[in-house]
């Protein structure tokens, strides 16, 4: 059976279930949301898979993640191992293009994928990024500029954009 290792990220005020398996991160969690909450996830998408608690597996994970959080880290060089369809697939992808500090519309996310009238479509994909933070979904605003729904929650977006433009 394969496997799929997980632990609790804490750091500071931060707390999230973070899960890998041997090909890279997939899994970070919202803000405080409980264990069960990612494995229910996991268990839909890694079906064959055993969940391990080991912290070990994720120290390099987690101090990628730390860093980001204390301001010394703007980009992840950790691999991931993504569940989801090809659509889903290229738009988190795009999403990693998007440059530390800036923000991005659904709309500029459509066009980059060469499929402009997807924004519906890109909405929901970027709703079902399994990994927050590292994938940065929280980038992406509507084309007015308003902070729109975000899986960790509108103050954990709030949160990482304040980060990210230095205002903490």
């Amino acid at each position: 059976m394969n496997k799929i290792y997980w632990t609790l990220f804490i750091h500071n005020e931060w707390r999230l279930y973070m899960a890998a398996t041997e090909n890279g991160l997939s899994y970070v969690g919202s803000q405080g949301k409980p264990y069960e909450e990612m494995e229910a996830w996991l268990t839909k998408r890694f079906p064959k898979h055993e969940l391990i608690e080991s912290e070990k597996s994720l120290t390099p994970y987690m101090n990628e993640l730390k860093e980001y959080i204390e301001g010394t880290r703007r980009e992840f060089a950790m691999q991931v191992d993504l569940k989801g369809t090809d659509f889903q697939l290229a738009i988190w992808d795009a999403l990693t293009e998007i440059p530390y500090g800036e923000k991005k519309s659904y709309s500029q996310i459509a066009e980059l994928i060469n499929n402009p009238t997807a924004v519906r479509a890109v909405g929901a994909a970027i709703g079902a990024n399994p990994v927050l933070i590292a994938i940065p979904c929280h980038r992406v605003v509507a084309k007015n500029g308003a902070l729109t729904g975000y899986r960790g929650g509108l103050e954990m977006k709030v949160k990482l954009l304040t980060l990210e433009n230095g205002e903490e």
